[in-house]
């Protein structure tokens, strides 16, 4: 199971570089929250999968899973999920600005 979300998280950070490095800005911020998921799912497999033990050792209870990851997944979330929604207010303000959401002409560079 670690192996397939090993793969996962690595085809999700591929993705995101490769939207990273496109022209348009829906696709670089599509890249940012592609980037933050591989992110959170590569600590999620950090944390060793285990299903069905409880998250807090007890009485009587030898195998639990850790809750370390699971809150850091938590607040991962929260911060991407802001940073985000910044990220489309600004590009929606600067496309109304520049009319265009082109990398190439926002810098710029002519494309003669």
């Amino acid at each position: 199971m670690e192996i397939i979300t090993s793969i996962l998280a690595g085809i999700l950070f591929a993705t995101a570089v490769y939207n990273l490095l496109q022209k348009q800005l829906l696709r670089i911020i599509i890249g940012t929250v592609l980037l933050t998921h591989g992110a959170h799912i590569f600590i999620f497999t950090m944390g060793k999968l285990k299903t069905g033990q409880p998250p807090v050792l007890t009485e009587g209870v030898t195998d639990y899973t850790d809750p370390l990851p699971q809150a850091l997944i938590l607040t991962s979330i929260v911060i991407s999920f802001g940073v985000t929604s910044l990220l489309l207010v600004l590009s929606y303000r600067t496309a109304q600005e520049n009319n265009t959401d082109n990398m190439e002409q926002l810098r710029g560079e002519s494309n003669e």
